[in-house]
């Protein structure tokens, strides 16, 4: 074989494990599509502090964020967080994309950038061939084991068919100067003229910009689309006048894949990250749980590539860990649902009056993390009498996560 592993995708799930691999002995080549690393930019740029403490790329944080008001359909309004502790932080995302790749070629792995993989052969009890194409040029190079961190539309998923995730949203956002909100806090719009069954967002960026977008189901978009509802918070919401006189200097979009593909694992095949459909329910954020997937499995899968210990039945071993990742991705999306999803304009409203009471907001204080939201999601529901009406179903969803 050319290569042990073959990375389809240098984004920073792809790039944080052929580091950690190549520091472990491992002969690693990483294949992007794309000219350059980080672009296109397809999410919000937000990093939490335990992922950021992985990589030590604090030289790429635009904006520390220590918390977020959350506006209603109508009129109610809470903020959470606490001032000076940072809950999240707002990145360049090609320069952290740039640095976490620089760090897997420090530590020996390869980069072929604008090189497409177009297709895979198994090599029987081997591995596998990668059929690729840079430019006008197509080739070939072999590998023991292939790796998927291709994206939410992976080509490596589809190829090995590992499934589908749980749910797909798309999204639209904007970079915009000349909004406003307090320092180092970010806003979330909710309402189902905004963004049908989740929310929308404002995210300061420092130098005085803003990350503005939405997400949504294509199913609950009726004839809408991510651009038409985004325009329209902007322009003819409740929120407009806010927007006054911003300028728009930068569009982005992309999807959103949310929950585990039911295979994320085949014979001497892996998927990682949005490939694999590990997204948050809760806010879209794909790089936190991206980086504690590679770190459940990697010493364990350096061990595995060094001894050819590859088939399916011992990496399906190796990577139980990941059943965690799928129970709380399950249980998330079920609280999320009860919360916010399934909830109408009024009920949204209501429960954001509730937040806004001191004792519950203390209780989000405490208990909030934007990476574990299922143990205040769960207190919540025992404690403060206006959700317990929907304990009984978040019981039952929680049985059968």
């Amino acid at each position: 074989m050319d290569h042990d592993v073959i990375v389809v995708g240098a984004g920073p799930v792809g790039a944080r494990l052929a580091t950690m691999l190549a520091e472990r002995g491992v002969d690693v080549l990483m294949l992007e599509e794309h000219a350059s690393i980080g672009r296109p930019f397809q999410c919000a740029g937000l990093v939490n502090p335990w992922s950021m403490d992985q990589v030590g790329l604090t030289n790429t944080v635009l904006q520390e964020i220590d918390g977020a008001t959350i506006h209603g359909p109508h009129h109610a309004s809470v903020s959470v967080g606490v001032p000076g502790e940072t809950r999240t932080s707002a990145v360049c995302r090609n320069r952290f994309d740039e640095g976490v790749v620089h760090q897997a070629l420090k530590a020996g792995a390869q980069l072929q950038l604008s090189t497409v993989a177009t297709g895979l052969l198994a090599i029987d009890g081997e591995g596998w061939r990668i059929h690729h194409r840079q430019g006008s040029t197509s080739g070939t190079t072999t590998c023991r084991l292939v790796v998927g961190a291709d994206g939410a539309h992976s080509r490596v998923r589809h190829w090995l068919r590992s499934g589908r995730p749980k749910e797909m949203m798309i999204g639209n956002q904007v970079e915009v100067t000349g909004f406003e909100t307090e320092h180092r806090w970010l806003e979330m719009f909710t309402g189902s003229a905004i963004a049908p069954g989740f929310f929308a967002w404002a995210i300061p960026t420092g130098f005085g910009t803003h990350r503005v977008g939405l997400w949504s189901a294509p199913d609950r978009l009726d004839e809408a689309s991510p651009e038409a509802l985004l325009h329209a918070l902007m322009h003819t919401s409740r929120h407009a006048h806010r927007f006054e006189g911003c300028q728009i200097v930068a569009r982005y979009c992309g999807p959103i894949p949310g929950g585990m593909v039911r295979r994320p694992v085949r014979e001497r095949a892996m998927l990682f990250g949005d490939a694999a459909g590990l997204a948050k329910p809760t806010t879209g954020g794909g790089i936190g749980p991206g980086f504690k997937q590679v770190a459940m499995v990697t010493d364990a899968l350096a061990e595995a590539i060094h001894a050819d210990r590859l088939s399916e039945p011992a990496l399906k071993k190796l990577s139980r860990p990941w059943d965690d990742l799928r129970r709380h991705q399950t249980r998330a999306r079920a609280l999320r649902n009860l919360f916010l999803t399934e909830s109408d304009d009024d009920t949204l409203e209501r429960h954001v009056a509730v937040f806004a009471q001191p004792e519950v907001t203390a209780m989000i204080n405490r208990l909030g993390d934007i990476e574990h939201p299922v143990p205040l999601g769960i207190e919540m529901l025992r404690k403060v009498p206006s959700f317990r009406p929907l304990a009984l179903k978040a019981g039952w969803a929680m049985l059968t996560a």
